[in-house]
């Protein structure tokens, strides 16, 4: 029996769609590139889910004498503290500052551009392969098991060999495009502490996260006025393969893919 029964063309294309989402931090950038969803995915705020009140866990009358019970250790008191100031809150929402953004509206294009060009470049290949298959199965009558082995062989080495240098590529385009976020993400960063010392908030928390807020607390228009303003261009780096470079399974980018 041919050994080629046991082999399956695999070569799964990368889906080339849309980065994953994820909320850009004024600290630091999470790993990955991310974009700004769409306004639909944050046009009505979820409410948090109310937490469960916490209790002290009860003795048991069914727990064994080998049981630790729960003791609080009674610490002596820290030296007294200045108090912290009243807190003056603001609220933000970075989805929507990034959704709003020229410059991560650029970055977003750009990056799309790039992956429609691997997904055609991709596709060739696939075609080149399905073409490199079918002459080894027209060929099996005439071939030695042993030669008909080493052609099938021959073509799972170039598919992995592929599917590599297909996942290099892509990944080099999120590295790109992480970059030129990076540099929206510290501008943002310099732009809401200047919103929060003019509104003299001391305190600025994630608009999804707030369960409740005014108007008055907003500054997501005037940080989309601002960096606009300051910010309204940013140019993607080139996607530049490089030796070593750590690439990203499909499992940890959220990708799919197909056979």
């Amino acid at each position: 029996m041919s050994a080629f029964s046991r082999y399956a063309l695999v070569l799964p294309l990368l889906t080339f769609g849309a980065a994953p989402t994820a909320h850009a931090q004024s600290t630091s950038s999470s790993p990955g590139y991310f974009m700004p969803p769409t306004a639909q995915q944050h046009a009505v705020p979820q409410m948090a889910p109310r937490p469960k009140p916490v209790t002290a866990p009860a003795a048991s009358a069914a727990s064994g004498p080998d049981e630790a019970q729960l003791k609080v250790p009674v610490l002596p008191p820290l030296p007294a503290e200045s108090t912290p100031p009243t807190a003056v809150i603001g609220v933000l929402s970075v989805p929507e500052v990034l959704q709003k953004s020229t410059a991560a509206q650029g970055v977003q294009a750009e990056i799309q551009k790039r992956q429609a060009v691997l997904a055609k470049d991709a596709q060739a290949a696939r075609s080149q392969i399905q073409a490199e298959q079918q002459a080894i199965m027209a060929e099996r009558g005439k071939l030695s098991d042993a030669e008909l082995e080493k052609k099938e062989q021959n073509l799972q080495n170039e598919i992995a060999a592929t599917q590599t240098k297909f996942q290099e590529r892509n990944q080099a385009i999120q590295n790109s495009g992480q970059a030129a976020l990076q540099k929206i993400e510290a501008e943002l960063a310099g732009i809401v502490r200047q919103e929060a010392q003019a509104h003299g908030m001391n305190l600025v928390l994630h608009r999804e996260q707030a369960v409740l807020n005014v108007s008055a607390f907003d500054i997501t228009d005037e940080t989309v006025t601002e960096l606009n303003k300051l910010l309204p261009h940013v140019t993607v780096p080139p996607s530049v393969v490089t030796p070593g470079m750590q690439v990203n399974t499909p499992e940890d980018q959220g990708d799919g893919v197909g056979p």
